[in-house]
């Protein structure tokens, strides 16, 4: 009979911590928004569509970038001395 993998798929840790994944989620939401409102006002020189979207959009992409940047140094300690 072949033996099964997934014990040795349950010992490794996961690549990203919940943290990691509810930043990544409101960063989705964010730009989501910001694309949505500025679809919705449709005017080229419009408040929203100038000033509010765009700073909604680059909170976002930043909110990715430090959300997959993160790294929680206990989480390592833990799995290190396990």
């Amino acid at each position: 009979m072949a033996k099964r993998k997934g014990n040795m798929a349950d010992k490794q840790p996961m690549f990203f911590s919940a943290y990691n994944y509810k930043m990544i989620g409101l960063a989705i939401f964010l730009i989501f928004a910001g694309f949505t409102a500025m679809y919705l006002e449709n005017e080229v020189s419009g408040f929203i569509s100038l000033f509010i979207s765009p700073i909604l959009i680059m909170a976002g992409y930043v909110l990715v970038v430090f959300a997959i940047m993160k790294h929680d140094r206990d989480d390592e300690k833990e799995v290190a001395s396990s």
